[in-house]
């Protein structure tokens, strides 16, 4: 089940909503949240049915090591480290197994020359995710910062469903205080109104952009060789950039959406990264609650003031690298995370020596390093990877004659994708020259033009809803 479905839409959200606010209106707070939590786990279940038993476990086990941390006494120092060691090896190894078991298996087949067979485990919805967040819950357990939390807050911090599956991801000092507020228990109708009017720009980032790219994109990379057109291989990588902006800005979107409807706030996971003038920007912008919790629970345990060997710049490569690693059981991943530390720390540095770019020129530069990023990202193996880069920079391709030359190449181009051409150019436009989702949501004005807006963006989005195509990070 995910948001841009009939089923999600027409029955599971509004039945969730009634009998959560219905409960809440009859004084029945605790059964309120038991229908929440219960609905959250439905919703899982709906979309990894077989990893839903050890989803559960999963859950439960981490509050119980997470309570008997915050249960230990304040000069148990030994029993602290080994039990959130414990801990956090389990979900790790969770992780490991269903993410990385083959990727693991194919190195060990290529380093040893061994033949064992691979698994092909279907990688659980979510897993990168919720795991993110279990270990941070234990993280913080043991510094005794989640005493006083019961099963049902935790369970409603972990499972809220908006946020369950691609994020965006939430600290539980951001959650559990919100599902304790009174007000918070009652329908608002301004609430509801903007929480709509905000998914339906989530819905058409996804629908209307975010797939008709993607498919696209798609369909060039599965067909790769050596020496594409250059023109094919720059407009298909610009896609996929494009395309992974508006599907993962647009779930989250659909999330602060929901989460409004709710009276939950859920914090906002882009700022409009391609107006970025360098990678240090870009990252601050880009998927901003990942950047928080690598920043806070990776990078602030590496870097030491005044330690050499775990200066600012070993401690963003660290991360990077770790970031790599997460997003994907591959090499092409690691390399992705190496080289985007590499481009922040040049950044830093620039940044530290006050070396100024015109604003113009930073962002055409850094984007310019997405586009290149981004292909690496995508591609399932390294020639992959390398067939579309040197396409990109295959310049005398350009200078043909005949059917081959370069005016007949632009013609044919155009002519071939014209549709795609035209979004393509239109999504490049909201991304530098429009307000993003947050800054409309702070200027948002519950009038007639905005339920308008919001109402005909959901009307052609339901209309569309006939195709299914999954978020691209269901994958991670």
């Amino acid at each position: 089940m995910i948001f841009t479905t009939y089923e999600f839409l027409l029955l599971y959200l509004p039945l969730t909503f009634i009998g959560y606010f219905i409960l809440n209106k009859c004084n029945f707070y605790g059964i309120s949240k038991i229908w929440l939590i219960t609905a959250s786990f439905i919703f899982y279940a709906q979309g990894s049915p077989d990893f839903f038993p050890y989803f559960l476990a999963s859950v439960i086990g981490n509050f119980v090591v997470g309570s008997a941390l915050s249960d230990l006494k304040e000069n148990d120092k030994l029993q602290r480290k080994l039990l959130l060691l414990i801990g956090i090896l389990a979900n790790v190894f969770l992780l490991g197994y269903y993410k990385y078991m083959d990727f693991f298996i194919e190195n060990v087949n290529a380093l040893a020359g061994t033949d064992f067979t691979l698994k092909h485990i279907v990688l659980p919805i979510g897993i990168s995710f919720f795991t993110f967040q279990l270990i941070a819950f234990l993280v913080d357990s043991a510094r005794g910062e989640t005493k006083g939390y019961n099963i049902m807050d935790y369970l409603l911090f972990i499972t809220f469903f908006p946020q369950l599956i691609v994020g965006p991801i939430v600290h539980h000092k951001e959650m559990v205080h919100q599902f304790e507020n009174k007000d918070n228990l009652v329908i608002n109708y301004d609430n509801i109104a903007k929480g709509l009017f905000i998914f339906s720009i989530g819905c058409a980032k996804k629908m209307l952009f975010a797939d008709p790219l993607t498919t696209d994109a798609q369909a060039f990379y599965a067909n790769v060789h050596s020496n594409m057109p250059l023109l094919n291989a720059w407009f298909h990588s610009l896609e996929y950039t494009l395309s992974y902006y508006f599907d993962l800005s647009g779930y989250a979107d659909m999330a602060i959406g929901m989460g409004w409807m709710f009276n939950i706030r859920i914090p906002q996971n882009f700022n409009s990264p391609y107006k970025a003038k360098d990678f240090q920007e870009y990252w601050k912008r880009w998927h901003m609650t990942l950047s928080k919790f690598l920043g806070d629970y990776i990078f602030r345990n590496v870097f030491r003031k005044n330690v050499k060997w775990r200066n600012y710049y070993i401690a963003t490569m660290v991360t990077f690298f770790v970031s790599g690693f997460w997003h994907g059981s591959g090499w092409t991943f690691v390399l992705w995370g190496i080289i985007n530390g590499l481009l922040v720390c040049v950044a830093a540095y620039r940044n530290r020596k006050n070396m100024k770019t015109p604003y113009v020129a930073g962002v055409a530069v850094t984007f310019f390093f997405v586009i290149l990023t981004r292909v690496l990202f995508v591609s399932n193996t390294f020639s992959t990877a390398w067939n579309v880069i040197t396409s990109m920079f295959h310049f005398s391709s350009l200078f043909g004659t005949g059917e081959m030359s370069f005016i007949n190449q632009i013609t044919s181009f155009v002519v071939n994708n014209q549709r795609m051409g035209l979004l393509s150019v239109l999504a490049l436009a909201i991304c530098w020259f429009t307000p993003n989702t947050r800054e409309i949501t702070d200027k948002y004005k519950p009038d007639a033009a905005t339920l308008v807006y919001g109402a005909v963006l959901l009307t052609i989005c339901i209309l569309k809803m006939d195709r299914v195509v999954q978020f691209l990070y269901f994958q991670f």
